[in-house]
């Protein structure tokens, strides 16, 4: 592993931070606490910890021993200084006395003794780095450590690496008893560097930010060494089958099979991230994967991330996707039922009231193809899939050197149901779309961003598809929450597909189209050119149709229903002279959205209508409004008010009217009017 130290970048941030009235160690500390948290194959989203023992002044003036310790929630990779809060030292190192502290009064006694009343909570492992005596301590849970730990033999193991430079600590859950058994372990040997953490990670201290660092780096590229000579070769690869299925081929169905049923038709979602390098592939194709999977996580952190391990599905044959989706849904009710065991057995190791959390897996592993995590968002999708890169490394260094043999699940449940994890679960409340994917063609236009934006203030990730690709990118930016921009032609057939492959590619499905994309053309309808016409019904019914189709297509590969959401204008109900080359196509649409609801309700799709009128976009564009208005006799701010209310209808209202139909689990077959009250267009 390469020393990332480097003197000038070291000093320039020093001095950047001394401009701030951050003091030089605190600097330092910050700065090597990005190189460990820069690195996946030492860190892992919000994973490790540091620290440096300062004297710092309270809010009254008084000076305080302190330790500055990485807080919780806190990236490594990108931490300030107010992620390193400060905690006064002395009632820490008093709390050693006790005979037990519980979890939730050793949170208590961290938040009591901070400097900073509002800083965040301190790292659960404050308390071992409060009991070192060294000025910085370093704690990573490098993949390189693991495949040495995750052993039965892992002691000697270490000692033959290391010899006596480190200390040993059996692994404990992390905490007070962890804190007081380390602090044990190096006062055996105040000679150590570090601590090894068995089935856990590793520590590292010093006088200095660098000394601290340096050794941790050391310690890891020994280990890498070890690993890399003593290695065996892995096994024969498993057979693959002759023709394998693409990544989109099974990614609809994984993602339906992993959505937990809330009954009645009800799901909660998940978004899915798809990853693939030789080095997966590689590894994908070993004899014991099954095994190795089921065995557990590489460190017990991970169990937060990915549950008691990933789920394995056999390679995907092109040929019969038919019976792999059924093999997928086996798995997935397989690892289901296995976790719920896992739960019910260990909850009744004692009187804890617990909820189970979902049983769904949240890292897939697929030979000859890749592998998915699965999250309630993408980034969470995306967090499953690094730590399964990580587990791999790990897996695949400890097969190398003797046989993975990481921390047993019942210790894993500990750490899976901790009081403190679980208070953390409980905070993150969803959104009422978190979990889904919404795709809406004409998505750079008025109505079209204000739906997107809309529905990804909700939870949902959006698929902004339009004509322009730079316009649909920045909508999808400002509509936030990861969406995507999607350039596409909506009447080319093979071009919309590929909108919607994109969509399963990104987040491995679908579940909401919003078919709003337009364009309107005037004319007597006795006197339109056929071409005109035609070319209105192209892009103003069928690729409608050829929407609904791909949507219907990936809802039933995933099997938890869909919603299809049509804007038909009022022009499909109430009629405007010369309007006819939209309105004709517009009307075609309306019935089109009532045979989807009829013929795809069964499988539990919905399919409704928003009916709009005059609202400023890119068909009502300032001319058009102008040319109408005139025709009409009235101002231009009389004509886009003149509705009951008389008041202008906006795109942000008729957002509003799409959201409310992905929203009502029980409406389909539905046309909601959004004009503000126009007698003549009422359905009858």
């Amino acid at each position: 592993m390469k020393n990332l130290w480097n003197d000038a970048e070291a000093e320039r941030l020093v001095e950047a931070y001394a401009k701030k009235g951050v003091g030089r160690e605190l600097a330092l500390r910050v700065y090597t606490t990005r190189l460990l948290g820069g690195d996946p194959r030492l860190v892992l989203h919000g994973g490790g910890n540091t620290s440096v023992k300062e004297v710092m002044t309270d809010l009254v003036g008084d000076e305080w021993d302190v330790l500055c310790v990485k807080g919780s929630g806190w990236d490594m990779g990108v931490i300030e200084p107010q992620g390193l809060p400060a905690v006064k030292l002395k009632p820490l190192l008093k709390a050693r006395k006790l005979e037990k502290l519980s979890d939730e009064d050793m949170v208590a006694l961290q938040r009591a003794n901070l400097i900073d009343p509002n800083g965040p909570n301190p790292s659960v492992e404050t308390l071992l780095h409060a009991f070192l005596p060294h000025k910085f301590v370093d704690h990573t849970h490098s993949t390189a450590i693991l495949s040495l730990i995750d052993q039965a033999d892992s002691q000697p193991i270490c000692e033959k690496v290391f010899g006596k430079t480190f200390g040993f600590v059996p692994y404990i859950k992390p905490g007070f008893d962890l804190a007081k058994a380390a602090a044990e372990v190096f006062e055996q040997d105040t000679s150590v560097i570090g601590l090894i953490l068995d089935k856990h990670g590793i520590f590292t201290f010093g006088d200095t930010a660098q000394e601290a660092y340096d050794r941790m780096i050391d310690a890891v590229t020994r280990a890498e060494e070890y690993v890399a000579k003593e290695g065996k070769p892995a096994g024969a690869p498993a057979a693959m089958p002759a023709s394998l299925a693409k990544a989109s081929d099974i990614a609809p169905m994984l993602r339906g099979a992993v959505a937990v049923s809330k009954g009645e038709g009800r799901f909660d979602r998940m978004i899915s991230d798809f990853r693939t390098s030789p080095a997966i592939l590689d590894f994908l194709r070993g004899p014991r994967l099954e095994a190795l999977a089921k065995t557990g996580v590489s460190t017990p952190d991970l169990s937060i991330r990915i549950k008691t391990g990933p789920m394995v599905l056999p390679a995907p044959d092109a040929a019969d996707l038919k019976g792999y989706e059924a093999a997928v849904r086996e798995r997935v009710a397989a690892f289901a039922h296995l976790y719920e065991d896992y739960f019910t057995s260990n909850d009744a190791r004692d009187d804890v009231k617990r909820t189970m959390l979902d049983p769904m897996p949240r890292l897939t592993l697929v030979p000859g193809l890749g592998m998915f995590g699965h999250g309630r968002t993408l980034k969470d999708a995306k967090i499953a899939s690094d730590v399964g890169e990580m587990w791999i490394e790990a897996v695949k260094g400890a097969e190398a050197i003797g046989t993975f043999q990481p921390l047993a699940h019942s210790d894993l449940f500990e750490l899976e149901y901790w009081s403190l994890e679980q208070a953390k679960l409980a905070a993150n409340k969803p959104k009422p779309l978190t979990g889904q994917v919404v795709l809406v063609t004409g998505g750079a236009g008025a109505i079209g961003a204000a739906t997107a934006k809309l529905f990804a203030d909700y939870g949902a990730h959006a698929v902004v598809v339009d004509l322009d690709a730079e316009r649909a990118a920045e909508a999808a930016k400002k509509a936030g929450n990861q969406s995507i921009g999607v350039g596409c032609d909506i009447t080319n057939p093979v071009a919309l597909r590929a909108a919607f492959d994109r969509a399963v590619e990104v987040y491995g499905g679908l579940d909401i189209l919003v078919s709003n994309a337009g364009a309107a053309w005037e004319g007597v309808i006795g006197d339109l050119d056929d071409a005109l016409l035609r070319k209105s019904f192209e892009l103003n019914f069928f690729a409608h149709q050829n929407a609904a189709k791909n949507a219907v297509r990936i809802f039933k590969q995933q099997g938890t229903g869909g919603v299809l959401l049509f804007n038909t204008s009022k022009q499909a109900i109430n009629p405007g002279a010369k309007f006819g080359a939209y309105g004709l196509p517009k009307a075609a649409t309306l019935f089109l959205s009532r045979q989807y609801a009829l013929e795809y309700g069964p499988i539990g799709v919905r399919s409704n209508a928003v009916n709009a009128d005059r609202i400023r976009s890119g068909i009502l564009t300032a001319d058009m409004i102008a040319s109408r208005s005139k025709a009409r006799g009235l101002s231009e701010k009389d004509y886009m008010s003149g509705n009951l209310l008389g008041q202008e209808v906006t795109a942000q209202d008729v957002a509003q009217a799409f959201l409310h139909h992905a929203l009502a689990e029980r409406t389909t077959a539905d046309v909601t009017t959004v004009d503000g009250g126009n007698i003549a267009a009422t359905l009858r």
